[in-house]
């Protein structure tokens, strides 16, 4: 049998938990710059759905407000919901942290419905003390 990795604290787990709660309520409710701001300088966000990575603060503001834009203009909310998080510490002092993340899609006058569920591995690192993701890659069980 395999030895398992290594798990956080429950402080830093809780910590985790709490980083990921803000980060969702700031992208859900369309705050651009505050979800972005949840990323280093040069962070890189890899979802399945572009050709290559948006990096750094300012290319990951102006793709939430893109997003933001098109959920209004098609009048739908979009809720991210964060599950089954496991949170392993590495020697370098940053957390991986790996995810199921559930989207609800709710449309202005109907029923809430699954949009998708995706895998999240983050690398988080500190600076100032603050959490922060350096590099988020998202995939998605339908793609290859």
């Amino acid at each position: 049998m395999a030895a398992l990795a290594p798990t956080a604290p429950a402080d830093v787990y809780a910590e985790v938990q709490h980083f990921y709660a803000r980060q969702m309520r700031d992208l859900d409710s369309g705050e651009a710059e505050s979800w972005a701001g949840t990323f280093t300088e040069d962070g890189a966000f890899k979802p399945p759905s572009l050709p290559e990575p948006v990096r750094g603060r300012p290319a990951l503001t102006e793709g939430a407000r893109q997003a933001a834009a098109g959920l209004a203009s098609a009048g739908e909310t979009h809720r991210h919901y964060v599950g089954m998080l496991t949170v392993t510490p590495a020697d370098d002092g940053s957390l991986t942290a790996e995810s199921l993340v559930s989207i609800v899609a709710v449309p202005r006058g109907g029923p809430a419905r699954l949009h998708l569920v995706c895998v999240c591995r983050d690398v988080l690192v500190r600076e100032a003390g603050e959490l922060l993701v350096k590099d988020r890659v998202v995939t998605r069980d339908d793609r290859p």
